[in-house]
């Protein structure tokens, strides 16, 4: 074997596979939450997700498995910056939500 030679590369090892029915049911999900997105932009909500957290805003846009929601002016208490809160910043943080990892969609 010549010195610049390397080890034959061993063929990738799969950890994980959906299965079949798991992705019929994600991608009905998907589906729903994106045409829910399409049907509620631009009007105020509440989210929580999975882990419990909580955000109040508008949904501006859902792209492919991604619903963005401008956070209103309750947002900064969320925010951990020097100095006193200032709302103007507050007014465009757009926060970017995984479809997924959403577990309810309030309109307020």
């Amino acid at each position: 074997m010549h010195p610049y030679d390397s080890a034959p590369t061993p063929a990738p090892t799969r950890v994980y596979h959906c299965e079949s029915d798991h992705h019929e049911t994600l991608l009905g999900v998907k589906q729903r939450l994106q045409a829910l997105c399409a049907e509620h932009a631009y009007r105020l909500v509440k989210v929580e997700t999975m882990d419990g957290d909580v955000y109040e805003g508008k949904i501006v846009l859902c792209d492919r498995s991604i619903m963005f929601l401008q956070l209103s002016n309750e947002g900064h208490s969320r925010a951990f910056l020097p100095g006193p809160p200032n709302p103007y910043f507050y007014n465009n943080v757009i926060l970017p939500l995984v479809l997924f990892d959403l577990l309810a969609i309030t309109l307020i």
